[in-house]
């Protein structure tokens, strides 16, 4: 009897291990989405990076083509430390781009655009373009134009797993081969060439630009800025550049026999004498020597493949190969190819650009208001430390949030919308007005404090929060006749409203409310208590104002659905339950119609591409799986995903990383689902066509 029981109990263990889900095959799953070009193709340029610096290439591996590439994904080297700034001859001061509002019957001071000719008009433009991204240098193949038609049989990969960029082509009937990595901790990238033709690699240094949304190339300057040779020896060379008063040094070593020389004023050639070749670019601020010291290509090439294999294998992952539904193979292209890019882009120690350390966008400034769409995911895919990587600049950035809100007249910090590493506002004649940026930092914390509930987190960050908890409060304006909190003088994330006529942005509204109960929850872990007057707030915070039975862009916006200005840009009520989770301020039977409207009659054609994934968010939470599907896949231009998986939006932004990383938010929401939901994979139809797996994901607030 004793061993019939034993046999039976062997039989439900081997039954157990039967049914037990397997592990995801993390190796298979990038590699099978590994993107590869076969022809020159401007908008399937690769990129190499560490979030702190990044390299992309054109199809010969290397920067060799840049002009063919400036209005596709151009070939940029960038880094989040490479800045620069336009001689300020005149002296301006950030104080000349400020202007004088009113809006409560006190003097509130704006930094704007200004359109009457003048010293502050001048000052304000000076402001928005300084500083500016810099355009590190170019590295590549010396190649002409010409060459192109020399070009044939290419055949470039994107190893994703080993964080490679493998390049095979012709050049004049000979075959090379191009192998490009980034060192995952120095700003380098090592390159191995093969090739009996011995091709001189260039380095071409261009004069920034200033250009709002350009590849930050003025190669017309040469005599504004200089390339030194400051040392070499038979196997390695020290260049300093100087343009105006930044400088910054680029250390080349390489293998074997080579001659480096100076082709012309900031151009020079490195020749070398054999078929296999490598050599390592190092970019760096200071000639400090532990800085430059030589870094090899195999040493380069293990350290990215052991960084990018450790990074696959820590964060969440999510298969689609069992799904039944024909989309599924590209939503899974889009997702494995966004973690790398945002792992590449966007995990630096200041926040990202929208078109991360590729090309400028808004002069390679960035913007706050963004950040949650870049980095949010991060914490959800289990990879919260590289967004603490980025929230570290928000201390830096303190004071100056602190400035704001004190010269407008409120208390705690407000922070900027668009700015660069001296945190200094750009001035805007939009961007100065939004305020959904303030509570990011609080939603932000929130997510990493979720994955490791640490006292010591909680007591670092509490400062951010509390300080920006207290603008929150401040800034509401409190209607006595009514007996109600109101959010007033602001453009919305809706940016077709206008600052002298918002009244109650239904996401700005459902976030104060999300952010302010955070920041209670905050000190309360603390053993702190509760503020009383925040908890008044959130008790007489006003409703999201309706019409009809759908959901105003503002409560000032009753003609909302009979006009196209209101029915275009970010349809951003839906980010009021779905962005965020359900606040007393909504009503589901609402948001509901207000999603049907949205999905039939929206001006998709003026959309950008984290509308897609705030639509999927909203539907996920109504219960509205298809879609929510639908949302994410849906065949529109701002919702294109490029064959190296960036988010094209026009010819202007061809590459839009809020995208990408909304997405992946999206994703884990409706795989993971939210506080509260009990339903495995909520977000996918239950059609028997979406057998999504997933693992290490979180789940939203």
């Amino acid at each position: 009897m004793k061993k019939f029981r034993y046999i039976v109990f062997f039989i439900l263990f081997l039954m157990l291990c039967a049914f037990k889900p397997a592990h995801i095959n993390r190796k298979l799953l990038v590699e099978r989405n590994n993107p590869e070009v076969t022809s020159l193709d401007s908008l399937a340029a690769f990129t190499v990076g560490n979030g702190e610096f990044a390299y992309t290439v054109d199809v010969t591996g290397l920067q060799t083509f840049p002009k063919q590439y400036e209005n596709g994904i151009p070939l940029g080297t960038q880094s989040q430390w490479g800045w620069h700034s336009f001689p300020n001859t005149e002296h301006y001061t950030p104080e000349e781009t400020l202007k004088d509002y009113y809006f409560r019957g006190r003097k509130e001071l704006y930094a704007v655009q200004f359109n009457e000719d003048g010293r502050q008009k001048d000052a304000s433009n000076w402001y928005r373009v300084n500083l500016h991204r810099l355009h590190l240098g170019i590295i590549g193949f010396e190649m002409t134009k010409a060459d192109l038609s020399a070009i044939s049989d290419i055949d470039q990969k994107l190893d994703m797993w080993n964080g490679a960029i493998l390049s095979k082509f012709k050049y004049h009937g000979a075959p090379m081969q191009v192998k490009t990595v980034c060192h995952p901790v120095s700003d380098a990238i090592s390159v191995s060439v093969s090739s009996e033709l011995h091709p001189a690699i260039k380095l071409h240094f261009p004069y920034p630009t200033g250009g709002h949304v350009d590849d930050a190339c003025d190669w017309n300057k040469n005599d504004l800025h200089q390339t030194l040779l400051v040392e070499q020896s038979d196997s390695s060379a020290l260049l300093k550049r100087i343009i105006d008063d930044t400088q910054y040094f680029v250390k080349i070593n390489w293998s074997g026999k080579a001659r480096l020389y100076e082709k012309s004023k900031n151009y020079f050639l490195l020749q070398p004498a054999s078929k296999d070749f490598t050599f390592t670019a190092h970019f760096v601020q200071s000639k400090d020597l532990n800085e430059t010291r030589p870094i090899s290509f195999s040493a380069t090439e293990k350290a990215a493949a052991d960084y990018w294999e450790n990074y696959w294998n820590k964060g969440a992952a999510v298969d689609f190969s069992k799904c039944k539904d024909k989309r599924a193979k590209e939503l899974e292209r889009r997702v494995v190819l966004s973690q790398y890019l945002l792992g590449v882009q966007c995990v630096g120690s200041t926040p990202p650009q929208e078109t991360g350390l590729t090309y400028n966008s808004w002069y390679g400034k960035f913007h706050l208001e963004m950040i949650w769409w870049h980095e949010a995911q991060f914490a959800l895919w289990n990879r919260p430390e590289l967004l603490e990587r980025t929230l570290e600049w928000y201390f830096k950035a303190l004071p100056e949030a602190q400035k704001i809100a004190s010269r407008q007249g409120f208390k705690g910090a407000r922070w900027m919308k668009m700015t660069d590493t001296t945190a200094i506002e750009a001035p805007s004649k939009v961007g100065s007005f939004l305020i959904w940026q303030e509570p990011h930092i609080i939603y932000l914390a929130e997510l990493i404090y979720r994955s490791n509930l640490s006292e010591a987190f909680l007591k670092k960050y509490a400062t951010l929060i509390d300080e920006t908890a207290k603008f929150m409060y401040s800034f509401a304006d409190y209607d006595m006749l009514d007996g109600r909190y109101v959010l007033q003088y602001i453009i919305p994330a809706q940016e077709t409203l206008k600052v002298t006529e918002t009244v109650n942005p239904p996401l700005e509204l459902s976030y104060w409310y999300f952010a302010l109960n955070i920041a209670q929850k905050w000190r309360e872990r603390l053993g702190q208590k509760r503020n009383l007057q925040w908890d008044e707030m959130l008790d007489k915070l006003s409703p999201l104002a309706s019409k009809d039975g759908l959901y105003l862009a503002a409560e000032s916006v009753p003609e909302t659905y009979s006009d196209i200005r209101f029915t275009s840009d970010h349809m951003a009520v839906l980010g009021a339950y779905g962005m965020l989770p359900k606040s007393p301020l909504v009503r589901k039977d609402i948001m509901q119609n207000t999603l049907n409207w949205i999905w039939d009659n929206w001006n998709w054609g003026k959309t950008w591409g984290w509308d897609y994934p705030l639509t999927a968010m909203n539907a996920a939470r109504l219960g509205d799986a298809e879609k929510a599907i639908g949302a994410l896949l849906m065949d529109k231009r701002t919702n294109t995903y490029l064959v190296d998986g960036h988010n094209y939006q026009d010819s202007r932004l061809r590459i839009y990383l809020p995208g990408n990383g909304g997405l992946l938010t999206a994703v884990a929401m409706m795989c993971a689902g939210w506080d509260g939901c009990k339903t495995k994979n909520p977000g996918f139809p239950k059609n028997g066509k979406w057998n999504v797996r997933w693992e290490g994901l979180h789940p939203m607030p």
